[in-house]
């Protein structure tokens, strides 16, 4: 497990930056997630650094942590956004982004949201499929605008990860078939109230190695030249994001390896580069703060109930994702094997299996690598609040959202009359 450098043990004491985390668990109480403001800044830097002298622009994918604080971290930074729905357009323009440094994918576009983007400006939209192609056409005709577009091509290349979160391959639902990109530019290139700007390719989450990015890239690049011979030129190249992090044992490239790696596929290439980083910034730049309420000896099992479950932090449940699961204060109690689990009733509600623990009721633990489809996953399965965010800035603690409660939850229902 790697933690970021802004997660470290002081005097047996686990702090984010300069505070401690126990005093934060003691003032927002737990489940609560809490970010780590310098590790968003650096992440992101890396990125920026490594892409110096290379004209590029780095759409952070809102996907991955949509709270307004991060949004406006990243927008502070220069960043753009890569949006998957109207809503997250909403929350980027609210927390103070850009409408012209934002990318719009998604294969499930709404006629709703084409209006929404267009009226805000944004930079373009990655087009999905042929239907998309003539309802933008329609939409924009029906506005009087011109929609940029690139088409999001499909590689039909392996990620190696997960099969939920691989988005590549000719069987997933994203993309356009890179067998017919050709022929979907040349219609688009007929549609009078849509301008071709670039290709996009993203071809899945959490990947760890360079390989799939390059095999990616050299087949996106015959088709740009393909295109280029027949007179469609493009302004940027959009190679998505999905690079990994380590939750557990994984080696994935550092941000600088991996943006050398893309910059030497590309040599000789001008076109704009755009990138859409996720997880990578804000995975290891956030925890979640959840507290022991019971231990619960079992003959095959000992079982460790905390008070944060499966709505809090899905990533377990869905994926039989590893998340690091450490104490917040150094205890000297006897290490023992502990399922760590929720109190929502399905045995699907985990947060970790196996761990090697020194810990009592009451105890605070904190899950790592959080800071990834974490909150942004979370619901309110069995009527439980969300969890309140905190960003840490320094020695600054900021309340980013507040806890819900539940009577915020059935604000909206209605019994019958």
């Amino acid at each position: 497990m790697t933690m970021s450098n802004q997660f470290n043990y002081i005097n047996n004491q686990l702090h984010a930056e300069d505070v401690s985390l126990s005093d934060i668990a003691a003032v927002h109480e737990t489940p609560c997630y809490v970010y780590s403001r310098a590790a968003l800044t650096e992440g992101f830097r890396e990125f920026s650094d490594a892409l110096q002298g290379r004209e590029h622009l780095i759409c952070y994918a809102v996907k991955a942590n949509a709270n307004l604080a991060i949004l406006n971290v990243f927008a502070r930074l220069g960043a753009g956004f890569d949006i998957v729905s109207g809503g997250e357009l909403q929350r980027v323009l609210a927390a103070g982004g850009d409408a012209r440094k934002v990318v719009f994918s998604g294969v499930g576009k709404t006629r709703a949201e084409m209006r929404l983007a267009l009226d805000a400006g944004i930079l373009c939209f990655n087009v999905e499929s042929a239907a998309e192609l003539d309802r933008l056409n329609e939409v924009a005709g029906s506005m009087g605008k011109i929609a940029a577009i690139s088409l999001r091509v499909n590689p039909d290349v392996d990620a190696k990860t997960h099969p939920y979160i691989s988005t590549g391959l000719k069987q997933n639902k994203f993309g356009v078939a890179y067998t017919e990109a050709v022929a979907l530019y040349r219609k688009a290139s007929g549609l009078k109230n849509l301008r071709i700007t670039g290709m996009d390719c993203h071809i899945g989450s959490q990947l760890t190695e360079t390989s799939p990015f390059i095999a990616a890239i050299e087949k996106i690049l015959l088709l740009v030249d393909e295109l280029a011979s027949e007179g469609i030129a493009l302004e940027h190249l959009d190679l998505g994001g999905g690079l990994g992090i380590c939750y557990d044992d994984e080696t994935p490239p550092a941000i600088g390896e991996y943006i050398a790696a893309l910059l030497g596929a590309l040599q000789g290439r001008t076109q704009k580069l755009i990138l859409e980083p996720g997880r990578v910034l804000v995975g290891n730049a956030g925890v979640l703060l959840t507290r022991v309420e019971y231990i619960k000896p079992g003959e095959e099992k000992n079982f460790a109930i905390v008070d944060a479950a499966m709505n809090d932090l899905m990533r377990p449940a869905l994926y039989d994702a590893y998340h690091g699961i450490l104490p917040v204060v150094r205890e000297a109690h006897a290490v023992q094997s502990y399922e760590v689990v929720g109190p929502i009733c399905e045995t699907g509600d985990f947060i970790g299996h196996a761990r090697e623990l020194a810990i009592a009721p009451h105890s605070l633990l904190a899950v790592m690598s959080a800071g990834a489809y974490g909150m942004s996953m979370s619901s309110n399965y069995n009527t439980r609040p969300r969890a309140a965010e905190v960003m840490v800035d320094g020695t600054a603690v900021h309340l980013v959202r507040e806890r819900e409660t539940v009577p915020q939850l059935f604000s909206g229902e209605k019994t019958l009359a």
